[in-house]
């Protein structure tokens, strides 16, 4: 009698063992970026938000964990020295994804008292040696693409895939209703290039939409200023991103698209 009754325990005990390790092992989307990738300012017609909070809606988490790491104000420098992408290669293994936008904030200046967030122009291997007045200590500044190497290649080091995205345009229509590709988003793809990291023109995709649209309907996605949108904005990015990993051919993170 007790063998019939411990046998099926056993039995369970091991059923659930497994499942939950095949939970604990599903594979992570890292998502990092700044306040157009992640942002969330509160509730209503004005509030703000970034693409990448609205990501769960395309993918399947039952078999995939979404992380939005992505902070305000962020440039592809000031992710790393604060910090956060070090916390993230704590964590992350093999078979994850990493999802990266960075440029908006990158053409601020290099050592100001405001931010002291800016990059050197550029993919090269230029750097230049300056006192953070932020952070109080001798820092040496590098390109942005020297940044966004660091975040494809060491990614790939611990058997992750990396993503590099272009950075979702402005709103900032010219006389002729067009609107500018961003040079960070030409510097992107070269990084992309040369690391071998797959590439996701969102810069592209959303200018042609919203040239599509008009400026008329494009501004209802930015309640306050030219950058920020809100959320029916972030959830139009947020598409167009899915959109682009949907054509990104040859990458296995299309099979944990809804």
């Amino acid at each position: 009698m007790k063998i019939k009754i411990i046998v099926p325990l056993i039995l369970l005990v091991v059923f659930v063992g497994v499942s939950f390790q095949k939970i604990q092992n599903k594979p992570v989307l890292y998502i990092i970026g700044d306040s157009t990738v992640q942002n969330g300012s509160g509730k209503g017609a004005d509030s703000l938000w970034g693409w990448g909070s609205f990501m769960n809606l395309y993918f399947n988490t039952n078999k995939i964990e979404i992380q939005n790491h992505a902070k305000g104000g962020r440039s592809s420098r000031t992710f790393i020295t604060e910090g956060r992408w070090d916390s993230i290669m704590k964590t992350i293994k093999k078979g994850d994804y990493v999802l990266m936008q960075f440029g908006h904030n990158d053409g601020g200046e290099l050592a100001d008292t405001l931010r002291a967030r800016g990059t050197i122009k550029g993919i090269g291997n230029e750097s230049k040696d300056i006192y953070n007045p932020i952070r109080k200590v001798n820092e040496t500044v590098y390109t942005y693409g020297h940044y966004m190497r660091k975040y494809a290649n060491e990614a790939k080091a611990k058997g992750a895939i990396p993503i590099i995205v272009s950075p979702v345009p402005r709103f900032k229509f010219d006389d002729k209703n067009k609107i500018n590709k961003d040079q960070y988003g030409v510097w992107a793809q070269e990084v992309a290039k040369q690391t071998g990291a797959y590439f996701l023109d969102l810069n592209t995709m959303v200018i042609a939409k919203y040239e599509e649209m008009g400026p008329e309907n494009v501004k209802n996605f930015f309640p306050k200023y030219h950058t920020h949108t809100n959320e029916a904005g972030a959830i139009f990015n947020a598409e167009l991103v899915a959109k682009g990993i949907k054509d990104l051919k040859k990458s296995e993170l299309r099979k944990y698209l809804k």
